[in-house]
């Protein structure tokens, strides 16, 4: 009895090496560019956590009778203070508000980096990435009643993130 033997041949390996190297070559680009990718939708989602964090205080803020100036407006079990960059302009938080001892209103970690700018009424905070600074947002003062705060997203592309 002559026993058969089975397995490839080597035609068939190499047949199967080039199309796995093809595959290789037009699969790798598309995994190459995902850091910005992901970056650029964390930044998108921190927008939408400090859009969040706005509606639910400036909610507050109405339910407790609109009061004006600098006020105290308990979120989350805790109480916001002036003493703690918390006043309100037209009824909203104040661009540097969300900083309260390294954290902010918004639930960012330390993943972010937070600075803020101007004077009363016209402050300006920016939101970036901590790992790449260039991939960030920036939250302007309310500029009138009934007017939120305005956030710009502009630098989150793949070339910044």
């Amino acid at each position: 009895m002559i026993k058969k033997q089975s397995g490839f041949t080597l035609i068939e390996l190499v047949v199967v090496m080039v199309i796995l190297g093809i595959l290789a070559a037009v699969a790798l680009p598309k995994f190459v560019d995902m850091s910005s990718q992901a970056r650029i939708a964390k930044m998108q989602g921190a927008v939408g956590s400090v859009n969040s964090a706005i509606t639910l205080i400036h909610a507050k803020w109405l339910a407790v009778g609109s009061p004006t100036g600098a006020t105290a407006v308990a979120y989350e079990g805790g109480t916001l203070t002036a003493n703690v960059n918390t006043e309100m302009v037209n009824g909203y938080p104040a661009a540097d508000a969300y900083l309260i001892s390294g954290k902010n209103l918004a639930g960012l970690d330390a993943n972010f980096t937070t600075t803020a700018s101007g004077t009363a009424g016209a402050k300006t905070m920016t939101i970036a990435d901590a790992t790449k600074s260039a991939c960030s947002f920036t939250v302007v003062d309310s500029t009138a009643s009934g007017t939120p705060p305005v956030i710009t997203s502009t630098a989150l592309t793949t070339t910044n993130c």
